[in-house]
């Protein structure tokens, strides 16, 4: 339930359209409830972070992704799941067949034909995706994803890492319009700390494990943004796409009028 939500429910206690009982079994069932024994799912999140709890996909039997996934379409219009197997979204899809699912990112989405995400009341914000290459789609499209996810405008800026920084510096109108950046890198992660250099909104890095032996699977990327020179930048975990367009969205609905 969100805001909006509690509010209908209250108006309609006001208004004895909706019994004692009702009332009590609704409340009760926005904080919390157990699926089958292996998940408590937290209903109250969206109230107190104003975005649903999100289904990481990884280690769940398709059961039981299917199972939580529906739980939480019947109490939120908008649902999230990240690192979904392509097995387990076909089971998702089965039932609920207006979901979303991209193969790329490994995310599977639903989201109500009514549902009216709150935006910034003034203006048109957008984070801006850059990916320094094609092989870091798979975590930049999480990222965008998620953004998207939470109502927010995407604007994707991929391959344009600085083995060729005139590809970049050809975006650099786009990337000075953005509110907020994620930059996604492997290799050696040089491309959080260039951006840096070039524009003032914040930006979310995002270090992937693409890269050869040395970049010990992101380590070495993680290590070059965590002591980047460039201010404003802040680090994610490795490969954590869906962290970086979280954080993103979330310094648009806090931050951006």
């Amino acid at each position: 339930m969100n805001e909006k939500d509690i509010i209908e429910l209250l108006n309609e206690a006001k208004e004895n359209k909706v019994s004692d009982a009702d009332f009590l079994a609704k409340i009760k069932g926005i904080i919390s409830e157990d699926v089958n024994g292996f998940a408590c799912l937290d209903h109250h999140r969206e109230l107190r972070t104003g975005f649903p709890e999100v289904i990481f996909g990884l280690g769940k039997t398709t059961e039981q992704l299917t199972a939580i996934f529906l739980r939480l379409k019947e109490k939120s219009p908008r649902v999230l799941a990240t690192r979904v197997t392509k097995e387990q979204a076909e089971d998702v899809l089965k039932q609920i067949p207006t979901a979303n699912y991209d193969e790329l990112s490994r995310t599977l989405v639903y989201i109500a034909d009514n549902d009216t995400p709150l935006l910034p009341k003034t203006g048109n914000p957008y984070i801006a995706v850059i990916s320094a290459g094609t092989s870091d789609l798979a975590v930049a499209e999480e990222a965008a994803i998620t953004a998207e996810t939470m109502g927010y405008k995407v604007d994707r800026v991929y391959d344009v890492g600085v083995a060729g920084i005139h590809r970049l510096l050809n975006k650099h109108e786009r990337l000075e319009s953005a509110r907020v950046l994620v930059v996604v890198a492997g290799m050696e992660g040089a491309l959080a700390s260039v951006v840096g250099g070039l524009v003032s909104a914040p930006i979310v890095a995002v270090p992937t494990s693409i890269g050869y032996g040395a970049n010990f699977g992101g380590l070495s990327a993680l290590l070059s943004m965590l002591n980047s020179c460039a201010s404003g930048v802040t680090v994610t975990n490795i490969d954590n796409g869906f962290g970086g367009g979280y954080y993103a969205g979330i310094i648009i609905k806090n931050f951006v009028e």
